[in-house]
C-alpha cells in the first residue's frame, strides 16, 4: 500500500474528520515533494526542520498553518511509520504568531441576532451553539442520545482526543429540544416504513452494533428535512444539517440584524466564553466547558474581558 493511502487508512481508523484527513495528506505530500520524493522513513529531524523553516521564510505561511503542517508530520511519524519524535527537540524558524482578540457580541447583540431567525431549526442551532459554547461541527454532530434530560446536560463525544465533556443544558431549550425530538421521531418512523431510516455511524461502532444505525437514539438532532444519498456509501439516509447551509442562514440573520461586526458561528462560541467570564465563572471551568486542551487557549478571553471593561475605556479627548 502506498504511503499516502496508509495515512488515509490510519486517519479513518482513528476517526479523524474528513477535513483533517485532507489537510494531513496535503502537508505530508508537500513534505515529500520538498525533499525530492525521498521516503519519510529515510528522513527525520533535520529534514522536518528544513521543511518547516521553508514554510516560514519562503512561503510566508501563518503560524497556525505552520503548526498544522508540523502536526501532520508528527502524525505521519508517530502513528503511521511508528517512529517517535518525542525526544528529537525539533527546532525550526517559526512563523510569526499573529495575536488578535476574537470578535465578541454583547448579550444584547446576541438576543437581537437570535430574533432575526424564524422559529425554525436554524434559530435552535444558533441558541445551542451560543448556549453551550459549541464548535459548529459539535452542534451538527449532536445525536438524540447526547441530550440527557434527567440530568439537564448535553454530552459532547470527542472521538479524536477521547476527551468527552458534559455541558449544562440551557433551561429555555428543554422544550424546543423535546419538540424537535418528537418531530424527528415521526420522520424516522416514516423513513423506516420506506426502507430507509439508517444513519451514519463510526466504523467501529457499526461493526460492534450492526443494527444501531436504525435506532432512533443514534439519529442526528439537527437533521435535514429529506433523505439524500450518502456520497460515501450510496445509501439513502437522513443526514445532519450541513455547516454550509447553517452558515448561509446565519449570514442572512446577521445582515437583517444590522450588527456591523464580522460574525461567524465561532463568534457565538467566543461570546459564550466571554460572557461566562464576565459572570464570574473561573477560567479553568471555562476551559473544561470549551474543551480546550491548553489553558493558554482559554486565557485569551481574560484579555477580551479586560479590554471590554469600562474602567479601561477612556480617551484624553474627553477630559479637555
Amino acid at each position: 500500500m502506498k504511503l499516502l493511502d496508509q495515512v488515509r487508512v490510519k486517519i479513518k481508523f482513528l476517526h479523524y474528520s474528513d477535513e483533517t484527513a485532507k489537510i494531513y495528506v496535503y502537508w505530508i505530500k508537500q513534505y515529500i515533494l520538498f525533499h525530492h520524493k525521498r521516503h519519510p522513513a529515510d528522513m527525520g529531524k533535520n529534514e522536518i526542520e528544513q521543511f518547516l523553516s521553508h514554510l516560514a521564510t519562503h512561503r510566508n505561511v501563518a503560524a497556525s498553518t505552520q503548526n498544522q503542517a508540523f502536526n501532520a508530520l508528527l502524525f505521519l511519524y508517530n502513528k503511521v511509520l511508528d517512529i517517535s519524535l518525542e525526544n528529537k527537540n525539533i527546532n525550526a524558524l517559526r512563523a510569526k504568531q499573529r495575536v488578535h482578540l476574537p470578535t465578541v457580541l454583547s448579550s444584547k447583540e446576541i438576543k437581537h441576532l437570535i430574533v432575526q431567525f424564524q422559529d425554525n431549526i436554524y434559530k435552535l442551532i444558533t441558541q445551542t451553539i451560543y448556549g453551550c459554547g459549541l464548535r459548529i461541527s459539535e452542534a451538527m454532530n449532536l445525536r438524540i442520545k447526547d441530550l440527557d434530560f434527567d440530568y439537564n446536560r448535553i454530552i459532547i463525544w470527542d472521538s479524536k482526543s477521547l476527551d468527552d465533556r458534559s455541558l449544562p443544558m440551557p433551561q429555555r431549550l428543554i422544550e424546543p429540544f423535546n419538540q424537535l425530538i418528537a418531530k424527528n421521531k415521526i420522520a424516522h418512523d416514516l423513513d423506516l416504513s420506506k426502507g430507509h431510516g439508517t444513519v451514519e455511524l463510526p466504523n467501529a461502532l457499526k461493526r460492534k452494533y450492526p443494527n444501531a444505525d436504525k435506532e432512533f437514539k443514534w439519529q442526528y438532532l439537527f437533521q435535514m428535512n429529506n433523505v439524500s444519498k450518502d456520497p460515501k456509501t450510496g445509501i439513502m439516509r437522513r443526514h445532519h444539517v450541513l455547516e454550509s447551509t447553517y452558515n448561509r442562514n446565519l449570514k442572512k440573520a446577521v445582515i437583517k440584524s444590522g450588527i456591523n461586526k464580522k460574525i461567524t458561528a465561532h463568534t457565538l462560541r467566543h461570546s459564550y466564553a466571554t460572557h461566562l467570564l464576565q459572570a464570574g465563572i473561573d477560567v479553568r471551568t471555562i476551559q473544561e466547558l470549551l474543551g480546550h486542551k491548553n489553558l493558554e487557549t482559554t486565557m485569551i478571553y481574560t484579555h477580551v474581558v479586560k479590554e471590554l471593561s469600562q474602567k479601561n475605556r477612556f480617551s484624553p479627548l474627553d477630559y479637555i
